[in-house]
């Protein structure tokens, strides 16, 4: 089954490479269609896409029955990672005889696969599915805070954890609450920046809800930082994404910095 939809839609029902055409909604240029469907009667289908499982569906929402492109909006370096476990233990072993370490030392035995183990595990999103309701009428705020999260700097391999503020103006839907945890937590488990991890979020709630407005404000503290380098613990970085309303009307913008604030001193 071949399924494109947006402005250009096409619905193909194939059930062999003979397959006769069972549904066909088409928006196509004409050149275009006329060419797909000589291939079709012709037998000479386009290669079937790889059927996404369930746990791929679940750990990237966005990825519906209405057609979008597997990994479309999802992280560009996790769309489609594969976790070389092998290759990790390898590595963890070159990396500890790079530092003199003794490798055959009873302490250090099990050490690479530790290692590979704990990155599989910093780099894997849990699956989740995202839950929506109808909204009947709130045109309020709605402000999860202080979410604890952790992500991985893409820079040195080293953690950075804090928390994320998530806030959003409702439009048409309302997403489940635990679900905003579960959003941050999509994207933090990735070699990350904080910058792009906070407008991630944003962004991937912008499409999803298409609400009226979405706030996102994370605060974290850098390994890379506090261990190494400068050396200044405690010190925290803060990023903010607005868009929509919250980003533009004065009001709801100083309702939710007023709320993500005083989370922060409570903190």
């Amino acid at each position: 089954m071949i399924l494109v939809t947006g402005r250009t839609s096409l619905q193909v029902l194939a059930h062999s490479r003979q397959a006769a055409v069972g549904v066909l909604t088409c928006e196509l240029q004409v050149d275009v269609l006329v060419e797909e469907l000589k291939g079709l009667l012709a037998g000479h289908l386009p290669p079937r896409r790889a059927e996404h499982t369930p746990q791929q569906l679940m750990t990237a929402p966005h990825l519906r029955v209405a057609g979008i492109v597997p990994g479309a909006s999802m992280p560009r370096r996790t769309a489609h990672r594969e976790i070389d476990h092998d290759g990790l233990q390898r590595a963890a072993r070159e990396l500890l005889r790079a530092l003199g370490a003794d490798v055959e030392d009873e302490g250090l035995e099990e050490t690479p696969r530790r290692v590979a183990a704990a990155y599989s595990e910093l780099l894997t999103p849990r699956p989740f599915r995202a839950t929506t309701f109808p909204n009947e009428g709130y045109d309020e705020l709605i402000v999860a805070r202080a979410i604890p999260f952790h992500s991985l700097c893409m820079h040195h391999l080293l953690p950075f954890q804090g928390v994320a503020h998530i806030g959003y103006l409702p439009g048409e839907s309302l997403i489940g609450l635990s679900k905003l945890g579960r959003v941050v937590e999509l994207f933090a488990r990735d070699l990350q920046i904080q910058e792009q991890l906070t407008t991630q979020i944003a962004d991937w709630l912008d499409e999803e809800l298409e609400p009226k407005g979405v706030g996102v404000v994370l605060e974290a503290e850098h390994l890379c930082m506090s261990l190494r380098g400068v050396q200044k613990q405690g010190a925290k970085t803060v990023t903010s994404a607005l868009h929509g309303l919250v980003r533009d009307d004065a009001r709801t913008r100083q309702e939710f910095l007023a709320l993500t604030t005083r989370t922060s001193h409570d903190h």
